[in-house]
């Protein structure tokens, strides 16, 4: 009876004294991300764009932005003014500030309020040129957008997303797994990371601006060998380890 009256207390008294033993924060390690867009990635041209004003109230004072509409011509289309027709891709790379919880999550949280009515997710791997390899999180979706003629929400386009998050010294597919890492290094090594967040987009199908529709296969196939240039070339990979 003594010993299971004592247990308690003890147990509570060690849970409380862990707080003098664990890092309150820890020393901030930098992303490997390279946040300076260039003007061109491969064959596309980018088009940097600022952050929308949603995006700056809801995440914190903190947080930074890296955004642009990618462009590649297609072959042979041309408008009837005689200007080429491009494909476009749009890329969105978030880097967290220092309070996490209120900069970085998942793009599957916030899409819906973009109008994404997600079908599948799904992971793949790429390898890049350079040898190394990624795991990226495939997202399909429908995405909904009001009509600027008649503020009607009938223009319904399908879509094809990428996303990985970028640490300081390693890649992650999965929030939870990205979560989990993060407890690590404030529990084992003592660090902070800070994370950024890379999504590439496409809309695929009939566009009413193109000739021929866009395949669902094609859609993946553009964005992951831009997303496979952007990667190699927007990651410090001497100091990614992961």
């Amino acid at each position: 009876m003594i010993l299971r009256a004592m247990t308690l207390p003890v147990l509570l008294a060690a849970s409380l004294s862990a707080i003098y033993v664990l890092p309150l924060t820890g020393d901030v390690a930098q992303s490997a991300i390279r946040m300076t867009l260039p003007a061109t990635i491969g064959s596309w041209q980018l088009q940097t764009i600022p952050p929308t004003e949603t995006e700056i109230s809801v995440l914190a004072k903190d947080t930074a932005f890296a955004k642009a509409i990618c462009l590649r011509p297609r072959p042979g289309e041309y408008s009837p003014d005689g200007l080429s027709i491009p494909d476009r891709a749009d890329l969105s790379v978030v880097l967290s500030g220092h309070d996490l919880n209120n900069s970085i999550h998942r793009p599957e949280r916030c899409m819906p309020a973009q109008g994404h009515n997600i079908l599948s997710s799904n992971n793949t791997t790429l390898t890049l040129a350079n040898g190394r390899a990624i795991t990226v999180r495939r997202l399909r979706s429908i995405q909904t957008l009001t009509n600027s003629k008649n503020r009607k929400q009938d223009r319904h386009f399908e879509c094809v997303s990428y996303y990985f998050f970028v640490g300081h010294d390693r890649l992650e597919s999965d929030h939870l797994q990205r979560t989990f890492s993060d407890m690590t290094d404030r529990l084992v090594r003592g660090i902070d990371q800070r994370w950024a967040y890379v999504t590439l987009s496409m809309w695929f199908g009939k566009m009413p601006w193109l000739d021929q529709p866009i395949t669902e296969q094609e859609a993946d196939d553009k964005l992951l060998g831009l997303l496979s240039t952007f990667a190699q070339t927007q990651i410090n990979w001497q100091q990614v380890t992961k």
